[in-house]
């Protein structure tokens, strides 16, 4: 048994939807590594029960794993807006979100980040950025004055398969924005920061 072995053994077990749906995306997706799985999804779960949201932004919707999770630890009365780019998914996620209890608490949006965000209303108390890695810093610039003071912003894949410590190809956007994004949340003077080592990076971020 390895060090992950053991994490899963001890913590809280993933639904049978959630099981399902990482061993349907490993069998029918072409990048099921996006999935956020068992140790995350509950990170994201226990995260969302400390701090309390009632209202969840997520940019990059994908298979609705992590979406779920986070609706998991959602208070009652709470929502999350999740944004999903690629309408080749939006049949998929739909049918993951008819089947599960918390389908009253997410409302999807499938589209372009950068043209949804400015239509969406009101504040929000969490964020969690997960979509393209070129448009992380866009993406950041555009949620920041959207988050309540106090509210957290959560941005995975910062650690970036180990390649943000390493010289970059130029020609590697992906890379090339995540260093940038990194280095722009350093310099930041408005917010507390930390990143977990936790699969390929989550940097956890508090607005002051």
């Amino acid at each position: 048994m390895n060090e992950e072995a053991y994490i899963l053994h001890h913590i809280d077990e993933e639904n049978e939807q959630l099981t399902e749906l990482y061993r349907m995306a490993h069998v029918k997706l072409l990048h099921p590594r996006m999935l956020a799985g068992h140790l995350q999804g509950r990170i994201l779960k226990m995260l969302v029960r400390i701090h309390r949201p009632q209202r969840i932004l997520e940019i990059g919707t994908y298979t609705g794993y992590a979406t779920m999770c986070l609706a998991e630890g959602l208070p009652e009365g709470g929502e999350i807006h999740t944004i999903e780019i690629d309408d080749e998914m939006e049949d998929f996620i739909k049918e993951q979100f008819e089947r599960t209890d918390l389908k009253d608490k997410i409302k999807l949006h499938i589209g372009d980040v950068m043209e949804i965000i400015p239509k969406l209303g009101g504040m929000f108390d969490m964020v969690y950025i997960d979509g393209d890695k070129r448009e992380y810093c866009d993406y950041y610039n555009l949620i920041f004055d959207k988050v309540r003071s106090g509210g957290v912003i959560l941005a995975d894949n910062t650690l970036w398969s180990g390649k943000v410590w390493e010289k970059p190809n130029p020609n590697d956007k992906q890379t090339l924005e995540i260093i940038r994004f990194n280095e722009i949340i350093k310099q930041d003077k408005r917010i507390e920061k930390i990143i977990l080592p936790l699969r390929d990076g989550l940097t956890v971020i508090y607005k002051l």
